[in-house]
Formats: structure tokens, C-alpha cells, sequence
């Protein structure tokens, strides 16, 4: 049987911590920062976990994560 692919879109963007669970990086820090408050620009650095709903919809898309 084939290996079976991965989304490419989804490899990008999403990475495993050690314990299994899904990380990603936050929106909304593309452009247009100069209204932004610099402590929203400080929180939006930060990567954060995807919520486990979420998880189950991205783990069908990474089949090797």
C-alpha cells in the first residue's frame, strides 16, 4: 500500500510538541501592526496549541504527525 500524503498547506503550519499535542502560530501579524498595541503585537509572537476539538480535524489531515 502507498504512503499516504499529507496536506501541504497543513505541514506548514502546524507542528507536534513532544506530549502529542498540536502547535500553531497565531493570526492577525501580517501587516498593518503600526495601530496594533505593542502588547498585542508581543502575544501575537507567541505560538499557542490548537484547541482539541480542532486537533482530531488537523490529525486526519497529517497523517505522519
Amino acid at each position: 500500500m502507498p504512503k499516504m500524503k499529507s496536506k501541504r498547506g497543513a505541514v506548514k503550519r502546524f507542528k507536534a510538541t513532544a506530549s502529542g499535542k498540536i502547535k500553531r502560530r497565531k493570526g492577525w501579524k501580517s501587516h498593518l501592526l503600526e495601530w496594533k498595541s505593542p502588547k498585542r503585537r508581543r502575544r501575537l509572537r507567541k505560538a499557542s496549541l490548537v484547541s482539541k476539538e480542532d486537533a482530531r480535524r488537523i490529525k486526519r489531515l497529517l497523517p505522519y504527525l
